[in-house]
């Protein structure tokens, strides 16, 4: 042969080489199908969208991961319980008046329910007892004026006696006044449901030292005397009414 050429190899050359050849393309041929085949695992499991099963799975889960720490959840602050109302609050403290100013007070109230209550029983309307219903309801609205002068001039008293302590029970008796100088009852009676309103609100709102009883008590007695001169009103118009459709002879 020619200079420089390898010389061409023996038959035992090319039977080891066979097998080994044999070998490596076996190898190849079955790599490549197996990695085909994880490729396009990968796709389809990519691919295909979530079953029901699998969403479900996950979202228990993720309500198991969630519920399974309640310290870390914000607790909604509790509402502090309200307390009951200044009215309700006397209410309930009514019963803790002491007896005689719990008689003594239902027993002022005689002389005003009473005289509507003659009205009723006798179906007529008497001005001589309205004029005396009126009257006292005067005398009972100068009464709670001088007890809030008595209750500020006391060195110990949580009342100041300043002007408007001293003025606000100064009030009361001119109006009271007022109402006895009205020739019609109807406007007297009225100036007199007036003051008695005034009053309480002076108890209630402006002098707050007053224990919860005493307002309890003044509540009670002052909506049972307006609702009196009230009902002596609606009888005097009942009967002024009657009296107009009355025919005549």
């Amino acid at each position: 042969g020619a200079k420089g050429e390898e010389p061409a190899p023996g038959p035992a050359e090319r039977r080891e080489e066979t097998p080994r050849n044999a070998r490596n393309g076996a190898g190849r041929r079955t790599h490549r199908p197996g990695l085909k085949r994880c490729l396009l695992r990968n796709v389809c499991l990519l691919s295909r969208p979530l079953s029901l099963s699998t969403a479900s799975v996950c979202a228990t889960r993720l309500q198991a991961f969630h519920t399974s720490f309640p310290l870390l959840k914000k607790k909604p602050p509790r509402e502090a319980p309200r307390e009951p109302g200044l009215l309700r609050q006397s209410m309930r403290s009514l019963k803790d008046s002491p007896k005689p100013a719990l008689y003594l007070s239902f027993a002022g109230l005689i002389p005003l329910v009473s005289m509507p209550l003659l009205m009723v029983l006798q179906r007529t309307y008497h001005p001589e007892l309205a004029f005396v219903q009126v009257t006292y309801g005067a005398v009972i609205v100068s009464f709670i004026g001088g007890m809030k002068w008595g209750f500020a001039v006391p060195e110990n008293s949580p009342a100041k006696p300043d002007w408007l302590n001293l003025a606000n029970s100064t009030v009361l008796p001119l109006l009271a006044w007022q109402a006895l100088l009205m020739k019609d009852i109807t406007s007297s009676a009225v100036m007199i449901v007036l003051s008695l309103g005034i009053a309480l609100h002076y108890d209630v709102s402006l002098l707050p030292t007053y224990p919860l009883w005493f307002k309890g008590l003044r509540i009670v007695v002052t909506v049972l005397a307006a609702l009196s001169l009230l009902a002596t009103l609606a009888i005097k118009m009942a009967s002024e009414n009657e009296i107009i459709n009355k025919p005549k002879p």
